[in-house]
């Protein structure tokens, strides 16, 4: 799908920067405004194994907030300590990286092959993580989250339910 010009300004006001790689926006506001975008697996000859992008001003704030506060090491613990959260993680990078490769062009994997990085997008999942156990960064588990639902994405809903807040779904 092509990207509106009002959709590129927009979400260049957002990042502070002309957006590199964008291909799409997958996840708008109930008012049209961008939420997540969607950007190549191949950025300048370089992997982007960033499939998904929060862009939404507020929820990257609500989420900074939680990074801030320890939330990444809660939930942590709570993978660690599940054998079952973590055999959903794995899964769900499974289908991240199903979902990333059908939006690999011809062109583009032939151009990733000849690079060398073919072995990137088969072993990089959500936000390029390779340890399928490891949250790393809420902003790219909730940007995926917000296209197809996932357990980091999921956990942080429950939490802000269990805090009164209202989640993003």
């Amino acid at each position: 799908m092509a990207v509106s010009q009002q959709d590129r300004e927009r979400i260049k006001e957002l990042l502070g920067r002309e957006p590199r790689g964008l291909e799409d926006v997958p996840v708008t506001s109930s008012t049209g405004q961008p939420m997540v975008i969607r950007v190549a697996s191949l950025v300048e000859d370089k992997p982007f194994p960033t499939l998904f992008w929060l862009v939404d001003a507020a929820l990257c704030y609500r989420i900074d907030t939680e990074e801030a506060g320890g939330l990444i090491a809660q939930l942590q613990q709570r993978i660690d300590e599940s054998a079952q959260y973590q055999a959903q993680m794995a899964d769900d990078h499974a289908r991240h990286i199903a979902l990333r490769d059908s939006f690999i062009g011809v062109n583009e994997r032939q151009r990733i092959a000849s690079l060398g990085f073919s072995g990137v997008f088969e072993q990089k999942g959500i936000g390029g993580i390779s340890d399928f156990t490891r949250i790393r960064c809420l902003h790219t588990w909730y940007a995926a989250h917000l296209v197809a639902s996932n357990t980091v994405g999921g956990l942080l809903d429950e939490h802000w339910r269990q805090a009164g807040e209202q989640d993003c779904n």
